[in-house]
């Protein structure tokens, strides 16, 4: 049975965006970001909400752009493929490959999906997430905290569901991040 992985970066007091609506204090070194795509190679499907896939967009075409860094043109190879699962009621079409739209998070049909998958599942924003942790699907907790206190914004983790967890790893990069990985207690 695939597991459901749950990775994000966010603010040592856990924002993925600040109060604007900003993150460009989350943005990896080559180091973190050389260590995100050791992780989500394993991965052979993504789920994402309408907001993260706009962002994360950008990648279908990445390699295109000239002289990439070769952690830049790693990722967008592992992005390019994966599955993709978008959850929007607003998105008219996808503009990537291996990429369909799901209009409703169905916790049911996630849990299918892990059953019968042969790789590990991504999900990826928070309020995709959040519904995720609800419902008790994901696995594991991939949380990259970048080395900054925004005091508010979107919250990587949603409020109001308790979740017992034990800490399977973690790193410490030369840039401040810190990554602890967690595994949900059964």
């Amino acid at each position: 049975m695939a597991k459901l992985l749950y990775a994000t970066i966010s603010s040592l007091d856990g924002y993925v965006a600040d109060e604007n609506g900003k993150f460009d204090w989350a943005e990896p070194d080559e180091e973190v970001h050389a260590f995100v795509n050791d992780l989500e190679r394993s991965a052979g499907t993504h789920l994402y909400g309408r907001r993260l896939y706009e962002v994360l967009l950008a990648w279908e075409t990445m390699d295109e752009r000239p002289d990439q860094p070769q952690v830049i043109l790693d990722f967008a190879e592992i992005w390019q493929a994966a599955d993709k699962i978008v959850y929007s009621r607003t998105l008219e079409a996808v503009s990537s490959a291996r990429t369909r739209i799901e209009r409703e998070f169905d916790p049911e049909a996630v849990r299918k999906l892990k059953a019968t998958s042969e790789h590990d599942l991504l999900i990826g924003g928070p309020e995709l997430a959040a519904h995720a942790v609800r419902a008790g699907l994901v696995d594991e907790y991939h949380l990259f905290l970048a080395p900054v206190l925004v005091g508010g914004g979107k919250r990587a983790l949603p409020d109001g569901v308790r979740v017992d967890l034990e800490l399977l790893d973690e790193r410490r990069f030369a840039s401040g991040f810190i990554y602890p990985r967690y595994g949900t207690r059964p």
